[in-house]
């Protein structure tokens, strides 16, 4: 698949990515598991379709010690015994959240109530602006076709 743009070398969206990236490092600094954090990006990433994320934080997931049987269970996260009470409300926030128009009324109630039980409100704003942040650059990525397979962890530190 050949990209419609390249991303890395259009000037606006250089600029647009390095501060979309400075609008996430309170999430990354937050006390929000950063395993849950990839957890969410991974998730979020499947349901767009995002190749390049998909690659990106699977890849940083592993790196930072996930197993790959929980990264091979995130799509199928409801029906797999492997994820904490708190990650299945994480996770279930950023399904809601990515479907917006598909949930008409976007996060339910219930999956609020979880998210409220297992999270404090630190790290719900987390949660909150990380699905936000992994949505723009989803969609950033799926639009331009940026190619998935070649990600390296670290390489945009």
């Amino acid at each position: 698949m050949e990209p419609r743009v390249n991303l890395f070398e259009n000037e606006v969206i250089l600029k647009y990515a390095k501060r979309l990236g400075a609008a996430n490092r309170p999430i990354e600094e937050s006390s929000l598991p950063h395993a849950t954090q990839e957890l969410v990006k991974l998730r979020a990433s499947q349901i767009n379709g995002c190749g390049f994320c998909t690659d990106m934080h699977s890849k940083d997931a592993a790196h930072a010690g996930e197993t790959s049987v929980r990264l091979n269970l995130v799509a199928a996260w409801r029906e797999a015994n492997v994820f904490t009470e708190p990650e299945r409300a994480a996770l279930a926030l950023a399904e809601e959240g990515t479907r917006i128009a598909d949930a008409h009324h976007g996060v339910s109630d219930d999956t609020w109530a979880q998210v409220r039980k297992h999270y404090d409100d630190e790290q719900i704003g987390a949660l909150i602006a990380l699905v936000a942040t992994i949505n723009a650059y989803n969609r950033l990525n799926v639009i331009a076709r940026t190619p998935a397979g070649d990600y390296q962890p670290g390489m945009f530190d």
